[in-house]
């Protein structure tokens, strides 16, 4: 059995891809140069899955497959293993596993990233041949490795990640059956139902999480990062501590929760534990609009992804945890080391950056398993997308020359005046309560007197454009007014003097249809306008 369901795999009509390639029968070529461009796993992936009987069209599985023939299956794993032994250096041997699919008999291999790529593989099988080449996987395809891409390939050799290094400290007994059988559950796994049959080693070579020889197995880093009870044992500080400072962090008062214990588990009951205490919906009801405003101080989506990342990418041969920390202002995730020098901030800060050199690939793996992460570069991307879908400010990501750390920063949302308490259970607050707001804001907010630019109007207007474009003749509305008046003229005029609101068509400025929106810096003046309030 594969750590995979392929059954799953066939029915969902997953489509080809870096890490899954279907062929309708035995090509034992083809095969090998597939096999190789896994073992090399070019950009850290985990490998990929082979599965033969199956013919794809669109890059997906078509069934019902078309199936081998069971008597020829006994045939292709033995000229499987002398391919591993002698067309492939160094030799490398895949997993494989036989499946009934709709009566059709199919063979799938797994063959996990090696350890010491890179290999290169026979060009042809013909015995006239002798030449050598590096395959690797570039999107769906198997190609020769050329150029640039020889030599990056070079360049990883003789370096196994440090999460897929044997550890010597540590024994098979160091794994638990019970939450390796829990994860294969979780993930939906064949091996689920036959894993309590399984000795320690058998299990744990088909997950990938034992290596060395049969005489003297050990566990490998990842395995004991996953599946055991305490891995701060083997790898002190990995945790994952979330502090909150409600005055702040100059403040005298802090609380402090840590999460210990297998990476998975800490990573979910850390972002269910921030979300339930700390993220709050805020509700802002509008006179005359049926429809409320809701967004959340911090967007749920833009922390998971903060904190999977840092738990995917800090290494866990430094000591020091992974630390959000959460002030009514912002909530911060902090991790150790920061990005690959690779990877230039600039594209980072604009989710443009793809990572070739992924820190723990192995984790990477287990953590898409639980689908936790997709392990494409896609994590800053969603950050950056789930602030601005929420209203937020943009993310801010940071490092220092050395790439010694990285910290992510989450602002609050402008409107939101985030106070939670730890102990009190989230609620909807509406705007006027949230900010300490008269319910008659048109009377507050009234227009000015002729030559007088008054604060409180403008603050008004902005917060109306916060919710959405409006034409002047709706801020009137909006302020009680029954038409526009020269002090509301003079107002916006002066807002969009000082860049605060702008127009939604400016090169046409006296049209019927124009309407003002806000502008990033007018967020930020309403924002501080209402931080400053007594």
């Amino acid at each position: 059995m594969l750590p995979i369901n392929i059954h799953d795999l066939l029915h969902q009509r997953t489509i080809e891809g870096e890490r899954v390639e279907y062929k309708a029968g035995w090509s034992p070529e083809s095969v090998l140069h597939t096999m190789c461009a896994f073992a090399n796993d070019f950009n850290n992936l985990g490998g990929g899955y082979l599965v033969m009987g199956v013919e794809e069209r669109d890059g997906r599985p078509v069934l019902p497959p078309k199936g081998l023939a069971p008597e020829a299956v006994d045939a292709i794993l033995k000229e499987l293993l002398n391919l591993g032994n002698a067309a492939i250096q160094p030799q490398y041997h895949p997993i494989t596993a036989v499946y009934q699919v709709q009566k059709r008999t199919v063979l799938a291999l797994w063959a996990p990233g090696g350890e010491t790529r890179p290999y290169k593989a026979r060009k042809s099988l013909s015995r006239k041949s002798t030449d050598w080449a590096y395959f690797i996987r570039k999107h769906s395809c198997t190609v020769r490795a050329k150029g640039a891409d020889e030599r990056e390939l070079l360049s990883l050799a003789a370096t196994v990640p440090y999460d897929d290094r044997f550890n010597q400290t540590a024994v098979l007994d160091d794994l638990s059956p019970w939450l390796i059988e829990q994860y294969l559950k979780d993930v939906g796994s064949e091996l689920a139902a036959d894993a309590r049959d399984m000795g320690r080693e058998e299990l744990g070579r088909r997950m990938n999480i034992v290596g060395g020889p049969s005489e003297a197995p050990f566990p490998k880093n990842v395995g004991l990062l996953f599946f055991n009870d305490e891995p701060g044992r083997f790898f002190p500080a990995t945790q994952i501590d979330v502090v909150w400072f409600p005055e702040g962090p100059g403040g005298d008062r802090f609380e402090e929760k840590i999460f210990q214990g297998p990476l998975g588990r800490i990573t979910r009951d850390a972002v269910d534990y921030i979300n339930r205490m700390f993220l709050r919906e805020v509700v802002i009801k509008h006179p005359g609009r049926a429809e409320a405003q809701r967004f959340w101080n911090f967007p749920h989506a833009a922390i998971e992804e903060a904190v999977v990342n840092a738990v995917y990418h800090r290494s866990y041969e430094i000591r020091e945890p992974i630390e959000v920390r959460i002030s009514p202002d912002e909530l911060t995730v902090l991790s150790f080391p920061g990005p690959d020098r690779s990877i230039r901030m600039n594209d980072l800060r604009t989710g443009q950056a793809i990572s070739r050199r992924y820190r723990n690939r192995r984790i990477g793996e287990f953590l898409k398993e639980l689908e936790l992460t997709e392990g494409r570069s896609t994590g800053i991307p969603k950050v950056l997308r789930a602030m601005r879908s929420n209203g937020s400010p943009e993310p801010i990501f940071d490092t220092d020359a050395e790439r010694t750390y990285f910290l992510i920063r989450l602002p609050v949302h402008p409107l939101a005046r985030p106070e939670p308490v730890a102990r009190e259970a989230p609620r909807e607050v509406g705007y006027l309560e949230a900010h300490h707001v008269s319910e008659q804001p048109a009377r507050q907010w009234g227009a000015p007197e002729k030559g007088v630019r008054s604060a409180s109007t403008e603050e008004a207007l902005l917060h109306f454009l916060h919710n959405a474009p409006l034409s002047k003749t709706e801020l009137a509305a909006a302020l009680g007014r029954k038409s526009i008046t020269g002090a509301l003229n003079r107002v916006v005029r002066s807002l969009l003097k000082d860049g605060l609101i702008e127009y939604t068509l400016p090169h046409k400025p006296n049209s019927r249809m124009q309407k003002y929106r806000l502008t990033p810096q007018g967020a930020a003046r309403l924002f501080h306008a209402r931080r400053d309030r007594p």
